[in-house]
């Protein structure tokens, strides 16, 4: 029995001490300047594991699902002509509450650029905007809807981690494919250019819908993607027969980019937390991680 006991102090104490040491190599991380009230500030704003970071983030949810219907709303004349001082009222309090967000989401981080040049950082400012740009371009103010895009956040606050996964899969799906996509999509732009001019050459005789050689390369794109709008069509027979070729080439294209993503999402196998990185705002993270994997910064 005194083994035991012994064994399980010892234990306790290694994790006591090994506490300790990660905290202070998290104080020794914090840059000069770091106070502590903007540490509370990021553990608020930014992660969603604590009662008052999930309930900011709620808070912060309710307001754009407002703010969006409220866009949606003063696009009707009846509706806009009746309560239009409501509306202007409204879009103003929603933009200075998304602008005081804003700011203070770049105080509370260690890298200020990091997190703006991120991809929630650059949707947080785009959602504020164009509030002010209507000072000078009136009408731009319906390019608030980008303030849906704040919405992903709903799978990181209710820590519906299989959502999440999903998505860092297929993210990463699509960059570890880009090559083959780039190649292939270059490809096809140069089979829909030489396919089009020869329908070029081919139609425009007889044909006055082949007028030029891009109105040809876009029938080709129309032809190749199976859209098949039908405002242009081939009336010789050999323009019949390079359409039909193009036609049977397009259901082969078709399945080629989702060939190349499908055995990328094969290959990615990573589980991810909701953990934001103070330095660079990376998103993401596994699930046993301790440090960011994109700057190596401490989570």
């Amino acid at each position: 029995m005194g083994e035991v006991l012994a064994v399980c102090l010892e234990k306790a104490l290694l994790l006591y001490s090994m506490r300790n040491i990660l905290n202070k190599k998290v104080l020794q991380e914090r840059p000069e300047g770091y106070s502590p009230m903007r540490a509370k500030l990021h553990e608020v704003i930014f992660e969603a594991e604590t009662p008052a970071g999930k309930a900011f983030d709620v808070v912060l949810l309710i307001m754009i699902m407002m703010s969006i219907l409220t866009v949606m709303l003063e696009t009707v004349p009846a509706l806009y002509a009746e309560y239009k001082t409501y509306f202007i009222l409204l879009e103003w309090t929603f933009t200075i509450f998304f602008t005081i967000e804003y700011f203070l989401r770049v105080y509370c981080v260690v890298s200020a650029w990091g997190y703006m040049k991120s991809f929630y950082g650059m949707v947080d400012l785009l959602s504020i905007l164009p509030s002010y740009l209507t000072l000078f371009f009136p009408g731009v103010h319906t390019l608030m809807i980008i303030r849906g895009l704040r919405l992903i956040r709903v799978f990181r606050i209710f820590k519906l981690d299989s959502f999440i996964d999903q998505g860092n899969i297929i993210i990463n799906a699509l960059i570890d494919s880009q090559k083959k996509i780039i190649f292939f999509s270059t490809s096809i732009i140069i089979i829909v250019s030489i396919f089009g001019c020869i329908m070029y050459l081919v139609e425009h005789p007889v044909n006055e819908g082949f007028t030029s050689i891009p109105e040809s390369i876009y029938w080709a794109i129309v032809t190749i993607t199976t859209v098949g709008y039908g405002d242009i069509s081939p009336v010789t027979g050999f323009g019949k027969f390079l359409a039909s070729v193009i036609m049977m080439m397009g259901y082969v294209i078709i399945a080629i980019p989702t060939g190349i993503v499908t055995s990328s999402i094969i290959q990615q196998n990573r589980v991810n937390n909701t953990i934001t990185c103070p330095q660079c705002s990376k998103e993401g993270h596994e699930k046993d991680a301790l440090y960011c994997n994109a700057c190596g910064h401490m989570l």
